[in-house]
């Protein structure tokens, strides 16, 4: 039992050394590992350009280019003791090359066991690929909304504030302060992710602006537990939503209109909740545009966010929306409140 559990073990950690891919700063770790799983004198990694890492020394007269150019050439597994060689395929594409050497008198591993190491190390490197390319989907979303900045708003902020000039210059400065905030934050390239706290200041910063415009007319509540402002975010997913509600929900409505932004702990999740007493829609509306099949002008910052945290935290975690014409609507957003790797500037 004891011999089997020392074996998941360094299965994961093969696993856990790979996350960085074949050129990641561990991959000389993983080689060690793989060695020590078959129990044999050498071990290489390659990819298609070549050897990458190694543990152990190989014979002299060993022809690497050659082992290599056979299994890249067949896409087969290459076995003439003490040396084998299997593909690593990534996703159905050959991307590498585990090469094992066995010691002088020494078992070769089969070419089974060797099947089965090969398919650990390239189910390794295809969990790297994944988490590339989510990380290149969520920034390329969170370019595509930096861009979606809307005119109409930035038109309508500066008129208000044109209009305070001459009324009341103290808070013309105040809004020109804040708007320069905005600004600044929305374009802001520093880090993928923000504290839950960065992130309430810039969503209280845009509220600010467009309760001038609705001449006060605009009630703010935002209730926040303190335990979750340290949490980390993705960039730009309380403000978009809180945009959504005013733009589609409170502009509509005739009368003065409510928006309340609150959060709080749930277990191991970060809960936010943005709810409006504005419009509402049909839920199969709201549906439709987290599918990304409603209309173009209505949603699109709701659909970004939540393909984003999709992409960042996985399938369960997309933005759940409550609402009924007429009846305003709630968006919540659920997120783990720790999480590996986060870095927030």
């Amino acid at each position: 039992m004891r011999a089997t559990v020392e074996v998941l073990r360094e299965v994961r950690l093969i696993g856990a050394d790979l996350q960085e891919g074949l050129h990641g700063g561990r991959s000389v770790v993983a080689a060690r590992r793989v060695r020590r799983l078959l129990g044999v004198d050498a071990v290489v990694l390659a990819d298609l350009d070549g050897p990458v890492a190694r543990h152990g020394a190989l014979p002299a007269d060993t022809d690497l280019d050659a082992v290599l150019a056979q299994v890249y050439e067949h896409g087969t597994t290459f076995r003439k003791p003490p040396l084998c060689a299997a593909p690593l395929l990534v996703a159905d594409e050959l991307t590498g090359c585990l090469v094992v050497c066995a010691a002088p008198d020494a078992r070769v591993p089969e070419e089974r066991e060797l099947a089965e190491v090969a398919e650990l190390v390239s189910q390794a490197l295809d969990h790297t690929e994944l988490r590339s390319a989510r990380a290149r989907i969520a920034a390329a979303d969170l370019r595509t909304l930096r861009a979606q900045i809307s005119p109409h708003f930035v038109h309508n902020a500066l008129a208000v504030i044109a209009a305070h000039i001459r009324t009341d210059p103290g808070r013309a400065r105040r809004l020109l302060t804040d708007f320069a905030d905005y600004l600044r934050y929305s374009f802001s390239t520093v880090g993928d992710y923000v504290t839950v706290a960065a992130e309430l200041q810039a969503t209280q910063t845009y509220l600010e602006l467009q309760r001038a415009r609705f001449d006060d007319r605009m009630e703010i509540t935002v209730r926040m537990a303190p335990e979750i402002l340290p949490v980390a975010i993705p960039f730009l997913v309380v403000q978009p939503i809180v945009e959504n509600a005013v733009r589609h929900g409170l502009e509509k409505k005739a009368g003065p209109g409510h928006i309340s932004v609150s959060g709080f702990g749930e277990g191991p999740l970060c809960v936010i909740e943005i709810e409006d007493d504005g419009v509402g829609m049909e839920p199969e509306l709201a549906r439709a545009i987290l599918a990304g099949v409603g209309p173009p002008a209505k949603g699109v910052g709701l659909a970004n966010v939540d393909r984003r945290l999709r992409t960042v935290y996985g399938p369960e975690y997309g933005l759940v929306i409550e609402t009924a014409p007429g009846n305003g609507t709630k968006v919540t957003i659920r997120v783990p409140r720790f999480m590996r790797g986060v870095v927030t500037e």
